[in-house]
């Protein structure tokens, strides 16, 4: 079965920046690409990433984003946490944005993630087939 790993390389307050990556069913990686979130915030809604785990991950129609997208599930205290795209960290509400590379955008001091659009479509081909699965996150730092 194929699997979606984050691993998160940086956090503060405000942002973690990390790589996502999708794995075959052989454990092979068929994606690898930046991204960013939310910092770490003490699990608290719309403000923080979720915590480091496993978890359910799930494809389904989005309402707000008028598109099928991948929802974390089992997350405690939490719902809504899902893979999006977008550029800079303080559009997400513990979400995932995943992008081609990070770059500074806006000129806040924080790496933010270009081709976000593109990359989202490029997770999802390499999700393709499924509708479920897990994503394992771990913190490097």
């Amino acid at each position: 079965m194929k699997k979606v790993k984050l691993i998160r390389f940086w956090t503060d307050n405000n942002q973690s920046t990390g790589c996502l990556v999708v794995e075959n069913e052989n454990g092979q990686p068929i994606f690898i690409n930046p991204c960013i979130e939310r910092g770490w915030q003490d699990n608290m809604q719309n403000i923080s990433c979720v915590p480091a785990g496993t978890y359910p991950l799930k494809l389904e129609y989005s309402n707000r984003f008028d598109m099928d997208l991948w929802e974390l599930k089992e997350v405690p205290n939490r719902s809504e946490c899902k893979i999006h795209s977008a550029n800079y960290w303080n559009q997400l509400n513990g979400c995932i944005a995943p992008g081609e590379y990070l770059k500074d955008l806006n000129a806040d001091g924080y790496f933010d993630v270009a081709s976000s659009k593109n990359t989202l479509e490029a997770f999802h081909a390499a999700l393709q087939g499924i509708s479920e699965t897990t994503i394992e996150i771990t913190n490097l730092f």
